[in-house]
């Protein structure tokens, strides 16, 4: 025990610390991932959480993509100035921007990619070079793609976050996060969350390493029937856009055929009507789920303005492409018809 105790052997103490299940996991998402190292968390913010509190103290600046998740964004502006660390929000694509942003104190890069909802595609052969230029650690969420469709570390990442919640697991059955990566930063975040306690649950680990062996089948699934639908609906005559990574009138659509291998889960439509139609529209939905979350056997619609994204400013919402009109739609198992009858029959109540 003294020995356990002293980091002389990697024996299981307790679960907050290691687990064999949780290990697991672990190992199979850095085998799947290319990592050195992971840690599990009990939340795919926990796991954001962690990757920045564990290796920036007061003093310390992150640069920050502008068009992260709600709950990441209130992290970065609301709770890292609490302990002294100050950051830059960017836009997604704006290279110069990304160099103004960089200060002396500057130690992080955190990135989505596809960004989250607006599904803007950031260049990682960019983001590997630029953080390599200015010495920084890049912190990339890889919720959206998963590693089966991009892998980050063989861009030039340092660590790669999920929400295990969403596709990982994919059946909407447990929480779970997890950070990858360089073995040295992996063994920090491993000390500050012993500590403080953000740690996977044995269960949830089990049924994550399960999820696991499914992944492959799932994705092909998701990815082939989101572009099906995606690009039906470009032509419905209810809806203002479609924004979806493989198709080839989005804005980064190069960028994801070169780092993605498929073009993932979700799609976005811009709703014409704005934000009634957009409430007409979920309230007619059949077959849909109407929840917050994603990457589930359904499908899930939402409405990122008044759910996931609702405690930033409009003019902030605004900023990021979260437009009142939008929602988000994560595709589900279901026949891939079935899902495009229940969005066209609500479009057509929505113009009512």
């Amino acid at each position: 025990m003294r020995a356990a105790f002293a980091d002389e052997t990697e024996d299981n103490i307790y679960s907050r610390f290691s687990n064999p299940n949780v290990d697991e996991f672990i190992d199979k998402m850095c085998a799947l991932e290319g990592a050195e190292a992971g840690f599990a968390t009990s939340t795919g913010m926990s796991a954001v959480f962690s990757s920045m509190f564990a290796l920036l103290q007061q003093g310390d600046h992150l640069i920050c993509c502008s068009s992260v998740f709600g709950s990441t964004f209130t992290m970065v502006t609301k709770y890292l100035p609490r302990f002294g660390i100050t950051s830059t929000l960017v836009p997604a694509g704006d290279d110069a921007a990304w160099e103004a942003a960089v200060q002396p104190n500057t130690k992080m890069i955190y990135l989505e990619t596809p960004t989250n909802p607006q599904l803007e595609v950031l260049d990682l052969v960019w983001a590997g070079q630029f953080a390599k230029k200015h010495q920084l650690i890049l912190n990339v969420d890889n919720c959206f793609a998963t590693p089966l469709l991009q892998r980050p570390i063989d861009f030039g990442a340092d660590l790669v976050v999920h929400s295990a919640t969403k596709w990982i697991d994919g059946q909407g059955r447990v929480l779970g996060g997890i950070v990858v990566g360089r073995a040295d930063l992996i063994k920090e975040i491993y000390l500050f969350c012993r500590n403080t306690g953000p740690s996977m649950s044995p269960f949830n680990a089990w049924v994550l390493s399960k999820s696991l062996e499914t992944l492959d089948v799932r994705m092909q699934r998701h990815c082939e029937s989101a572009l099906k639908i995606a690009g039906v609906l470009q032509s419905n005559p209810n809806v203002e856009s479609v924004k979806y990574p493989f198709l080839p009138n989005h804005p980064q659509y190069a960028i994801a055929k070169k780092q993605m291998k498929l073009g993932g889960g979700v799609f976005c439509m811009e709703i014409k009507g704005g934000l009634e139609a957009g409430r007409k529209f979920l309230d007619s939905l059949e077959m849909l789920s109407v929840t917050a979350n994603l990457g589930d056997t359904r499908s899930i619609a939402s409405h990122p303005a008044s759910t996931t994204h609702s405690r930033l400013t409009d003019e902030q919402r605004l900023s990021v492409g979260i437009t009142p009109g939008l929602i988000r739609i994560s595709v589900g198992l279901e026949s891939a018809d079935d899902i495009l009858a229940d969005i066209t029959q609500a479009l057509e109540k929505s113009a009512l």
